[in-house]
């Protein structure tokens, strides 16, 4: 009885994506969220006037923690804050401040970046611009 090579291909394949499930399923608990711990943690980041950058860019949280996160604008102009792994994306009037919650629920590293086109300009010599205005956060 021989095989036939379509038949053994389609064979490995589903082995391989069957492995891969496996080996996904022994890494991660049931639900791969991280318990809350009641603990509430409050940050503040800056949009910092014509400067196109957060203040701070980079983050630390502990898994489990409740975030309150206030985003202060000191620009002339609206700009947005997204951090896609939380599903957050929330608009940031001129000269505004806003507040929002979320549950660092999962480890890992996720990008915060403005969400509204601002514009560009020169900062120190150097021109920057919306698509410069990303930070990270470091879930542990």
């Amino acid at each position: 009885m021989s095989i036939n090579k379509y038949a053994l291909i389609v064979i490995l394949l589903l082995g391989v994506l069957l492995g891969g499930y496996v080996l996904r399923l022994l890494r991660t608990n049931s639900s791969g969220v991280v318990p809350e711990t009641g603990i509430t943690v409050e940050i503040t980041v800056y949009a910092k006037k014509d400067n196109w950058r957060w203040e701070p860019e980079n983050i630390k949280l502990e898994a489990g923690d409740r975030i309150k996160m206030t985003v202060i604008n000191e620009d002339e102009y609206d700009h947005g804050i997204a951090i896609d792994g939380y599903g957050i994306n929330q608009r940031t009037p001129a000269n505004a401040k806003i507040t929002f919650e979320f549950l660092a629920s999962r480890r890992g590293r996720f990008s915060f970046y403005c969400s509204v086109p601002c514009g560009k300009g020169i900062v120190e010599g150097e021109e920057r611009g919306h698509f410069d205005m990303v930070g990270f956060i470091d879930v542990e």
